[in-house]
């Protein structure tokens, strides 16, 4: 059981803000996350932190393989929300979405996106709730130039929440202490 901790230390740490995607046979999904990391340059490997509770993680456990999109900053909250805030389980995130397959036949999200990426998982670690799926880069692309969509920007000029199976979620009680004391 963790201590009692004031979670909005965790705000504090930056992040950016991405669509990971992967694929079981025909079944397609993908979602927001803030945990991308590029962990060495020589192999390029990426790490990835997936809930066990979303589809997402059943994917690239299944076919060891994800994409990454990362997102403009202009990417609007609309946009965001089938990604982040519903399950693949009771909608089909693609259908109203620009995206291409790439060569590890990931979904790749083109639509408000800067650059895209793929990886082959060559290892994973289990945290409890969470998997860190770490995995090579096997393509990469860059679609446009733009400033990269951030956690804070996210959460400071769109108002966006973290869902309950973020690893960033914070009780509202919490937030509100925070901004109360940003006054």
């Amino acid at each position: 059981m963790s201590p009692d901790l004031d979670r909005r230390v965790f705000a504090d740490l930056s992040y950016g803000l991405y669509i990971v995607t992967s694929r079981d046979g025909d079944q397609m999904n993908g979602q927001v996350v803030n945990t991308v990391i590029q962990v060495t340059s020589d192999p390029a490997r990426v790490a990835v932190i997936i809930n066990k509770k979303n589809l997402t993680h059943d994917f690239i456990n299944r076919s060891k393989v994800f994409g990454v999109t990362v997102l403009d900053e202009s990417t609007p909250m609309k946009f965001l929300g089938p990604f982040g805030f519903r399950s693949g389980r009771d909608i089909y995130k693609f259908s109203e979405v620009q995206f291409k397959e790439g060569v590890t036949g990931c979904p790749l999200v083109t639509e408000h996106a800067v650059s895209l990426l793929e990886a082959e998982v060559f290892d994973q670690i289990d945290l409890g709730t969470h998997t860190i799926f770490v995995g090579n880069a096997v393509n990469t692309e860059v679609l446009r130039e733009g400033r990269p969509l951030t956690y804070q920007y996210y959460r400071d000029f769109l108002k966006g929440k973290s869902p309950p199976n973020a690893p960033t979620y914070t009780p509202s009680k919490q937030v509100d202490k925070r901004e109360d004391k940003l006054k």
